[in-house]
């Protein structure tokens, strides 16, 4: 079956114009006759409504855990588990779950998406109104991407309560956290192999994950295979999906991500679904089946985010699990799928560890001709000591400086992004300048957190990824740094 391909180019310059102009793959849901909202409560000029999203009218999110969100950039308030980027909640609280219908047009939805029409700043939306990742936005996604054309008909759909009649067509559903890798920026919420290694060495306490209690977790797998899971089957039995988006935990060793996929095929609908990938790569063939030759050639289109922080060992080291090698060969080999090289992208968060492999890895970018999407570690909390702002503001400069002078003389309207974020860490405070009263103690506890992983997980033993001195010691001031003692934290 051939397709015509949908494709993305993603060029990030110092606007965050990063999308080229696509014809969307929405078509606009038919007006059902409920009495829109009052023209006196809607911003009149939509262009100029920053708070407008197409979200919370057509996406559904939940996590592993049972959390229900707009989108998995929303910063909003835990019921049972705080995530990392979550603002303080109700973590550790009873579990009680909410199925979609409960959740979509529940009293905090509905104000939502009233607010959003007033053109209110909400503080759910920070990390797009605020680019706290990137320069591009998920929000760009949503509204310049997928659903533009929506945007000017989403008040047709919402009633004066801020009830849509509208039911969701994008779904990011993390039913399980099955992983194999240990990324050391993720954790147990989203790893299942993380999650092991807490259990292995005792780290981890019912007050802190409490859906880790073995009684809650039966809780919390049962709902999500008989009810998430029954809610993602009766979307596409519906043929109702118009955008999917794999992540998890890793999508391409779940049964359920192959099994879906085949299904959208089988039922006929394919050709009218985008497929989107946040994938570790380390596997593109699953039980017989190609990703690239049996699955997206039915698809409308697709983008694979190759998530890969480092090359060479200091990806290793990032990555626990990644083979550098095995990662370049399936990369490759996608990038000859049916919507070639446009349709897969180098997904780069950058980490201070990272930026000591970032010179290798825009050569491979070059080389490769391939898009690279990048972005920021995420970083509430001054103890994110992998973070680049945890440097000190001269030290964390001059390596900035050094990168951009390397990179800006070959870069690329692919690699543009590699550039534009490391300009945006040099205006970014650091967390000596944005937490000045906690910062010192904050790096110590986040030092020690590190050590004790690299300790269990054996780093700089022979076969194993270098160790963090290792890789500092590229720069004589990152390693002083990173070493110094709290007799020395006046003088930095």
């Amino acid at each position: 079956m051939t397709t015509k391909y949908m494709t993305f180019s993603m060029y990030q310059g110092a606007m965050n114009r990063i999308f080229t102009k696509i014809k969307s793959i929405f078509r606009s849901p038919s007006h059902v006759g409920q009495e829109p909202v009052k023209a006196d409560l809607i911003q009149s000029d939509i262009e100029s409504n920053r708070s407008l999203c197409v979200v919370p009218w057509t996406h559904t999110f939940i996590s592993p855990q049972s959390e229900r969100r707009m989108c998995c950039a929303s910063r909003e308030k835990s019921s049972f588990v705080q995530q990392y980027i979550d603002q303080p909640g109700h973590s550790g609280v009873n579990y009680n779950p909410k199925t979609l219908e409960e959740h979509w047009n529940s009293e905090y939805m509905r104000n939502i998406r009233l607010k959003m029409l007033r053109g209110e700043k909400l503080s759910e939306c920070e990390v797009c109104q605020d680019q706290v990742l990137n320069l591009s936005t998920y929000k760009d996604w949503f509204n310049k991407f997928l659903f533009p054309d929506l945007l000017k008909d989403l008040a047709k759909h919402t009633d004066q309560t801020g009830h849509t009649s509208l039911k969701p067509i994008s779904y990011d559903y993390r039913i399980h956290n099955t992983c194999n890798f240990k990324c050391r920026m993720c954790g147990e919420q989203l790893s299942s192999a993380w999650e092991s290694e807490k259990r292995v060495h005792n780290e981890w306490s019912e007050k802190n994950d409490p859906w880790m209690i073995p009684e809650v977790k039966v809780k919390i797998d049962g709902f999500q295979k008989n009810v998430v899971e029954a809610e993602l089957i009766q979307s596409i039995e519906e043929k109702r999906i118009r955008e999917i988006y794999w992540v998890g935990g890793e999508p391409l060793v779940w049964d359920l991500h192959w099994n879906m996929m085949q299904k959208m095929i089988d039922l006929g609908f394919s050709d009218q679904v985008f497929c989107r990938y946040n994938t570790n790569l380390s596997h593109i063939k699953f039980k017989g089946k190609h990703l690239g030759k049996d699955l997206l050639p039915h698809y409308k289109g697709y983008l694979i985010c190759a998530s890969i922080d480092g090359t060479g060992a200091i990806g290793e080291w990032i990555r626990t699990g990644l083979n550098w090698e095995n990662f370049l060969a399936n990369f490759k080999e996608m990038q000859m799928g049916p919507g070639g090289k446009d349709s897969i992208a180098l997904d780069v968060t950058l980490t201070l560890p990272g930026l000591f492999s970032l010179k290798d890895m825009f050569d491979v970018a070059i080389e490769l001709d391939s898009q690279v999407i990048t972005k920021i570690i995420f970083a509430f909390d001054p103890e994110i000591v992998l973070s680049p702002l945890a440097l000190p503001r001269d030290v964390l400069n001059e390596v900035l400086a050094d990168l951009i002078a390397y990179i800006e003389p070959r870069v690329t309207p692919k690699t543009q992004s590699i550039l534009e974020t490391l300009r945006d860490l040099q205006r970014r405070p650091t967390f000596q300048e944005a937490y000045p009263d906690t910062y010192e103690e904050a790096f110590y506890r986040g030092r020690y957190h590190q050590l004790k992983v690299s300790a269990r997980r054996k780093d700089g033993e022979p076969g194993k990824p270098p160790s963090l001195n290792d890789i500092y010691s590229k720069h004589p001031k990152v390693y002083e740094w990173w070493n110094r003692s709290r007799k020395s934290e006046a003088k930095l």
